[in-house]
């Protein structure tokens, strides 16, 4: 989350333009996050980073795009009976 947060914040202040600028812009917030873990790290001697919190992590990001491709599906249906009525 906290990789999001400073691209957010990076973008929202430097208003990159276009593919390639927020590519960089996104890389730059996940540096952010990779340095605020590292210190993290080595402030606590634990990894931040484990297989149970990964594992956690990936069931939120699948169910993400899981609630992302129904939505873009009821869309797309949406669309689709707005077609044929007209």
């Amino acid at each position: 989350m906290f990789a999001e947060t400073s691209t957010k914040d990076i973008s929202h202040k430097e208003r990159p333009d276009g593919f390639e600028q927020n590519v960089a812009v996104a890389k730059r917030g996940g540096n952010v996050a990779a340095i605020a873990r590292k210190a993290l790290e080595k402030e606590t001697g634990e990894p931040v980073i484990t297989k149970q919190n990964a594992a956690q992590l990936n069931h939120v990001v699948t169910q993400m795009i899981e609630a992302s491709a129904k939505t873009a599906g009821e869309v797309a249906a949406s669309g689709e009976e707005e077609e044929r009525e007209i």
